[in-house]
């Protein structure tokens, strides 16, 4: 199942390179988010080596059905947008 990376997590100033607010197309109440939890997310970067994070869900965010995703490694602000693979 595929998700979108909406945001960083993180305050007004300082925000975790590494945690990633994720919608999934068609979850939209936390009750349906839930079975997601310990899953594990991969991000594959655009170009010629494919470069690929993974990282893995922590928990729901919010009550509309998002998700946060916590990485091995921060993610690039190219990253907004981009779909995260959800296994």
């Amino acid at each position: 199942m595929n998700g979108i990376i909406s945001h960083f997590r993180g305050s007004f100033r300082r925000k975790k390179g590494n945690h990633l607010i994720v919608v999934v197309p068609g979850i939209d109440k936390m009750e349906k988010a839930k079975p997601f939890i310990g899953k594990s997310a991969v991000w594959t970067a655009p170009g010629k080596q494919k470069t690929q994070i993974k990282g893995k869900v922590s928990s729901t965010h919010g009550n509309k059905g998002a998700l946060r995703v916590i990485f091995e490694r921060g993610l690039p602000g190219q990253s907004l947008g981009e779909e995260v693979k959800i296994e």
